[in-house]
């Protein structure tokens, strides 16, 4: 509803202080890039631990919780920056379109035509509609503040150093596998809630999962593209240039058309409708996990 921080976003602070960590830490090896992951993550779970605790009472953790979700969830920004490539290709602005896509995604943008911003923008919406949207509902689900928090600390480091390059291949190993791992249930919820918000789409989407999603590099992103691009009846997938002049070439995924400026609209209200799906299915595990509970304490007291 109300879409990211403006102001003092706490990612800012964050990434302060694992930048300050990643100083005194860094060497070229998977046990201190372990360290720096393991301290940044156990710190944002304590944050939550103490803020959970804090509050006392249903109503103060209903409105911590709310306002945890707030900073940690990120898809309205993702829709709000989707559709401002979308306008700008509209408007014929090509440059200014590659440097708006920039805003959500690490590849080299400055010579891509049009049909491969619309791609990369597609692809980053498929992929943070999981990342940033259904994935932390379940994990606060699950486990609350402390659940918001860890995953949005592990998100957030992959995106600093889980990178394929000299300085972090190594170093970064540990974020990048601890994301790709609190990442799985949240990119298989995701990928079955596009076969009911698209649901006359759904079978091109499970056929494009099935024979698709094990090629993608990301064995979370791999799940959304697929199933995003067999709903929409769109071809994901091609050969992605990052900045230092490396290429990734990505298998194709989907059977339908190259994507178009238009599919960007699309996109995103696909997106919101998997997020709307992701929250009720959330909502629902969070309504049993505090009806378990419940039940065990009684027992307890007995």
């Amino acid at each position: 509803m109300l879409g990211d921080p403006q102001h003092l976003h706490p990612v800012a602070g964050f990434g302060n202080a694992a930048a300050a960590l990643e100083r005194r830490l860094y060497a070229d090896s998977r046990p201190r890039g372990a360290a720096h992951t393991a301290a940044l993550v156990g710190a944002a779970i304590v944050v939550g631990v103490v803020a959970g605790r804090a509050a006392r009472n249903p109503v103060a953790q209903a409105v911590a919780t709310a306002v945890v979700a707030w900073t940690v969830l990120g898809g309205r920004s993702l829709e709000r920056e989707a559709l401002a490539v979308d306008a700008l290709l509209r408007a014929g602005d090509l440059p200014a379109a590659r440097e708006r896509l920039t805003h959500l995604v690490g590849r080299d943008t400055s010579a891509l035509e049009e049909s491969e911003v619309a791609r990369a923008v597609v692809e980053s919406v498929a992929e943070n509609t999981s990342d940033a949207v259904v994935a932390p509902l379940l994990w606060g689900a699950v486990a609350g503040m402390p659940g918001l928090l860890g995953y949005w600390a592990a998100n957030t480091l992959d995106a600093m150093v889980g990178h394929h390059n000299d300085r972090y291949e190594r170093f970064g190993w540990a974020a990048a596998r601890f994301d790709d791992l609190v990442n799985l249930p949240g990119s298989r919820i995701a990928g079955a809630a596009t076969f009911l918000a698209s649901p006359g789409t759904a079978r091109s989407a499970a056929k494009a999962w099935r024979r698709d999603a094990g090629a993608h590099p990301s064995p979370n992103a791999g799940v959304v593209e697929a199933t995003f691009a067999g709903a929409l009846g769109i071809r994901l997938g091609g050969t992605n240039r990052y900045y230092g002049s490396r290429l990734e070439h990505r298998s194709v995924m989907g059977d339908g058309r190259a994507v178009r400026p238009e599919d960007i609209g699309r996109a995103a209200r696909l997106a919101r409708r998997v997020g709307i799906i992701g929250a009720v299915v959330s909502a629902s595990g969070a309504l049993l996990v505090a009806r378990r509970t419940a039940g065990r304490r009684a027992i307890a007291s007995g």
